[in-house]
């Protein structure tokens, strides 16, 4: 599976850029109607990446159908996660069932160890759900980012060929924004801190990404490209991609290129304003004014403002209540306890 899908993101830099480019120009034509337009930034970049992972898929352009039912299985699967709303699974059937009718038309070879439905689902969680979630999560946190902070988007606008700049905005924006807020890892053996203290094998560990993220920096709540002009990301706490030696995110490599070139074509089109709170969890999903005439809307600005306070306080109201019923729902099921009641750490079934 890591071979396949290693096969699905690779490709020269310069094709992997073109097709992000080509695919943001899209969704852009399609929702830039005026001199001013209000959008979220995760629901804008979505388009974007159904668009682009399709391609990489199937090596053809998306068809409208496709990219609907892509971008609606995303948006069900991100915004149930953040308790904001409720899955629909009939959403993530239809996507499955037009999977199934492409499974001959894939660019590379699917592991012949998978079912037909496995990969089926492979394809799904991989590419259409994880792949198109996490890059609209990154790109609508960097233009966001980039909405709060003028003076680094005019740098990046006035200098498109500045890759270096453009990687230490990126490197900020990862760590002061880092997708991933807890990991859990069950232990698969007795691990010794010292003669008074031993993890167990089977305990579930937590690290906190954010955490992480803010030591070792000065002013870590800063959003400071220019403190990686004299730090280097592998030195640092930083690992938005996770550990290089311990399964890394496979696009690792990918991520970047594509997000440069997608950037790159927003800050040729527009200038980005939002007034609204910024977060790593990002719930609002990024409200943001794309202006072309380069005017700074003041009035817009207050009016998203207040109603980003406003939507706050609903919004906490519909996380509690919906919050709740997800985890008194995985109480009653125990999928991880019925799990290791039948396997053991390594994931090998018990016999008993």
């Amino acid at each position: 599976m890591a071979r396949a899908t290693r096969a699905f993101l690779a490709g020269p830099a310069e094709t992997l850029s073109a097709t992000a480019r080509n695919c943001t120009s899209r969704v852009l034509d399609e929702v830039l109607t005026g001199p001013v337009t209000h959008v979220r930034l995760r629901d804008l970049m979505m388009p974007v990446w159904a668009e682009y992972f399709y391609e990489l898929v199937f090596g053809e352009p998306c068809p409208r159908p496709a990219r609907d039912l892509i971008v609606g299985h995303a948006n069900d699967v991100v915004t149930s996660l953040k308790c904001t709303g409720l899955r629909h699974p009939a959403r993530r059937a239809r996507l499955t069932r037009y999977l199934e009718q492409r499974l001959a038309d894939v660019r590379h070879p699917l592991p012949a160890t998978l079912s037909k439905t496995e990969q089926v689902h492979y394809l799904q969680g991989t590419y259409f759900n994880t792949a198109v979630v996490q890059m609209s999560e990154a790109m609508a946190h960097l233009l966001l980012a980039l909405a709060h902070h003028p003076e680094v988007a005019a740098r990046l606008a006035e200098n498109p060929d500045d890759d270096r700049y453009f990687a230490h905005v990126l490197d900020e924006t990862f760590r002061l924004y880092p997708l991933f807020g807890i990991a859990h890892r069950i232990t698969t053996a007795d691990i010794e801190l010292d003669e008074h203290t031993t993890f167990p094998a089977g305990l579930v560990l937590c690290f906190s990404y954010p955490a992480y993220h803010a030591t070792g920096y000065q002013n870590p709540h800063e959003f400071d490209p220019d403190r990686w002009e004299h730090t280097a990301a592998r030195h640092a706490h930083h690992i938005p991609f996770g550990i290089a030696a311990n399964r890394p995110c496979p696009a690792w490599r990918l991520s970047p290129i594509a997000m440069r070139a997608a950037t790159k074509v927003v800050l040729r089109r527009v200038t980005l304003h939002s007034s609204v709170t910024h977060t790593r969890s990002l719930p609002s999903r990024g409200p943001c004014l794309l202006v072309r005439d380069g005017s700074v809307p003041r009035a817009r600005l207050v009016l998203m403002r207040v109603r980003d306070r406003w939507e706050d306080v609903w919004r906490s109201a519909v996380q509690l209540v919906l919050g709740t019923a997800m985890v008194l729902h995985a109480h009653r099921l125990r999928p991880a306890g019925r799990y290791f009641d039948t396997h053991d750490t390594q994931g090998c079934p018990v016999r008993h």
